[in-house]
């Protein structure tokens, strides 16, 4: 029998989401692939925060973009 499930990994167990269907203390063959967890927003964002802070400048770029976006005049579109 050839089954695909999900699980987690609990230390050295690996705790499956549904029931295989076999006996306790049956003998299986297992073959593991990772699956990508679902990331909440802005977790990228935090893992990476360093990556920026010893470009120079950089500070003084983004207070000047930031700036710019509140004096940001459009005009009214005519539909």
């Amino acid at each position: 029998m050839m089954k695909s499930i999900h699980g987690k990994v609990r230390g050295k167990l690996i705790e499956v989401e549904e029931d295989l269907g076999l006996e306790d203390g049956q003998e299986v063959e297992v073959h593991v692939q990772a699956t990508h967890s679902e990331r909440k927003w802005g977790e990228g964002l935090r893992r990476c925060a360093g990556a920026l802070a010893d470009i120079p400048g950089l500070d003084e770029d983004m207070e000047e973009i930031l700036k710019q976006r509140k004096t940001a005049r459009f005009r009214e579109v005519n539909e």
